[in-house]
């Protein structure tokens, strides 16, 4: 049986689709860790704790552990289990909207711009607003053509682009390391902006987080739907 002539059409016409989703997709990832990395600078030199870096609290809990402050332990440990709770919230709230982007987004706008109408002698709850903000996001997109992301976090992406850096190097060609630094990318430029932006408004610097996260889940209705069910989780 002869092959369809049509076959190297929609091979090719599929094959640019593809390309572009991965475009459109890290574009967007890209952004959503520009909006982490201003979120974690704006906590974390407001008040010395990580907002989305749960690696880093993690550390300080684990010292805190050694030289038995308990006041510092109970405080850390309430954080990183917010940020669990707002990874757990975020799941939800994809899934409970049909997997759109822009209820999540709203929603995390929502907190942010919220963290700024607490008041500012205790931190500790504008704090947790933001770190379950920062939870909630790690719902917006996990994977980009098969490729997995981190949005709040970059230690698992600098790993993934050090392993494929070295795949190269000795002679493997495989697709996708590459992008890793993308989110590395974004967070590093968010977090410089954050860091600007509170040494001028302080915690009220949040507001911007949330207005940036509310604009985003706008431009998220610009991205095809079906393509949103294959960033978003299951």
């Amino acid at each position: 049986m002869l092959p369809s002539p049509r076959k190297p059409y929609v091979n090719a016409a599929l094959a640019h689709q593809q390309r572009w989703r991965g475009r459109i997709g890290m574009t967007l990832v890209a952004s959503l860790s520009v909006l982490a990395g201003m979120t974690d600078a704006i906590g974390f030199m407001a008040s010395g704790d990580f907002v989305s870096f749960m690696s880093g609290n993690t550390t300080r809990l684990a010292v805190a552990i050694s030289e038995g402050d308990l006041g510092l332990m109970g405080r850390l440990l309430l954080l990183v289990a917010t940020f669990v709770a707002g990874n757990a919230l975020g799941v939800m709230v994809s899934r409970f909207s049909r997997r759109h982007a822009l209820p999540l987004l709203l929603c995390i706008a929502t907190l942010l711009c919220g963290a700024t109408l607490l008041p500012f002698n205790d931190m500790l709850p504008t704090l947790l607003a933001a770190i379950i903000a920062m939870g909630m996001l790690n719902a917006a997109v996990e994977e980009v053509n098969g490729l997995p992301v981190g949005l709040t976090y970059v230690t698992g992406a600098l790993s993934r682009f050090g392993r494929g850096l070295g795949r190269w190097l000795l002679g493997e060609r495989r697709d996708g390391w590459r992008v890793q630094l993308v989110p590395w990318m974004g967070m590093f430029v968010g977090a410089v902006i954050g860091a600007l932006l509170q040494q001028q408004m302080g915690l009220k610097a949040l507001l911007v987080s949330g207005i940036m996260a509310g604009l985003l889940g706008l431009v998220s209705l610009k991205i095809p739907r079906r393509w949103h069910l294959g960033f978003m989780p299951r």
